[in-house]
């Protein structure tokens, strides 16, 4: 009967961001990774989700039909469909809809602690730690074997092969997680992508980086402090981390496949400790800052602010095709 409750919640219930608070050394979990989502987001007291669709420069806000006040918010887009979740309730529309209109589905009340987003399955974590896999277009969750109890992100490569993302290192598992092997262990690895066959994550210092299909990993990027973000963008990658000396978190890209790191946290783009997203659009760049969202059109020279921020928040982006969606989050992500 407990599974089949589980296997309940989890058809209704999905998750994905992982907010990393690092002062200097320090990790202070509090919230959710790139691809993962946890019970533990801060209460926003507002319904307030932003759209863009012309790269940026304008936004509207698509929650006026929400529920007001909600709280524990968490988003994603998966198979098309933008999900928020609050409070157990699930709010979703089809990406891209016009004009928007939300559909609500119940859970059962029991929490669900985390969900991972793969490439071709969703990972359900519950608060008993029991993991489910569910694939896509079907409505079946099956139990999976996990490495340990605390993971912190999935990667599903194009490949096939699944890695996680663990307090005590990094996993992998080629039968599609039956068995695991114990690829990395120095320490915590929070957040992973993958293009053309290079796969970078995010780790205890810094950013790592594996040429061999995960076998092994260096160090490419230290800066005393955690990798926040890891984000694919064209011809390379960017990252966030957090730098123990200036003691704020830096935006940097790299296009020689990780193996070098420019920064592009230029004028306009205030030092803080609370940067939560980089993407890329087109072939800009924008960014979740506490001033609200930037964009930058010369690659990190300079930033302008395209919609300044809400109640001290910081926006939580997520960029499907040519739609961008914003969340403004205590402290970002």
């Amino acid at each position: 009967m407990k599974i089949q409750i589980l296997i309940l919640v989890l058809l209704h219930s999905l998750i994905t961001c992982q907010d990393i608070q690092a002062q200097d050394s320090v990790f202070n979990f509090n919230f959710i990774s790139n691809n993962t989502m946890s019970e533990k987001n801060v209460d926003l007291g507002s319904n307030s989700v932003y759209q863009s669709t012309d790269n940026g420069l304008t936004w509207q806000d698509i929650g006026a039909s929400l529920p007001g006040n909600l709280k524990n918010k968490a988003f994603f887009v998966n198979n098309g469909t933008f999900s928020l979740l609050s409070d157990f309730h699930l709010y979703h529309f089809k990406n891209g809809s016009t004009p928007v209109t939300w559909e609500k589905e119940y859970s059962l009340g029991i929490n669900i602690k985390d969900i991972y987003t793969c490439k071709s399955i969703l990972i359900g974590r519950s608060t008993e730690g029991d993991f489910f896999q569910k694939l896509n277009a079907s409505g079946l969750w099956l139990p999976i074997q996990m490495p340990n109890s605390m993971v912190r992100t999935v990667l599903e490569t194009q490949a096939g092969t699944l890695f996680v993302g663990c307090d005590n290192g990094i996993f992998k598992s080629s039968d599609k997680g039956k068995s695991w092997k114990h690829v990395f262990e120095d320490g915590i690895a929070l957040n992973m992508v993958e293009s053309n066959r290079i796969i970078i994550a995010g780790g205890q210092q810094g950013i790592l980086r594996s040429t061999n299909g995960g076998e092994s990993w260096d160090w490419v990027l230290r800066e005393g402090g955690v990798g926040i973000s890891t984000e694919v963008i064209d011809g390379g990658f960017a990252a966030i981390t957090y730098n123990t000396t200036s003691k704020t978190r830096r935006v940097r890209i790299s296009t020689d496949a990780g193996v070098s790191w420019q920064a592009i946290d230029g004028g306009g783009l205030t030092p803080t400790p609370s940067i939560a997203s980089i993407k890329q659009v087109g072939k800009n760049f924008i960014c979740g800052h506490p001033d609200g969202i930037l964009i930058s059109s010369d690659k990190g020279k300079t930033w302008k602010l395209v919609l300044p921020t809400i109640k001290n928040k910081v926006f939580n982006i997520s960029v499907v095709g040519k739609i961008i969606y914003a969340i403004p989050l205590n402290g970002g992500c």
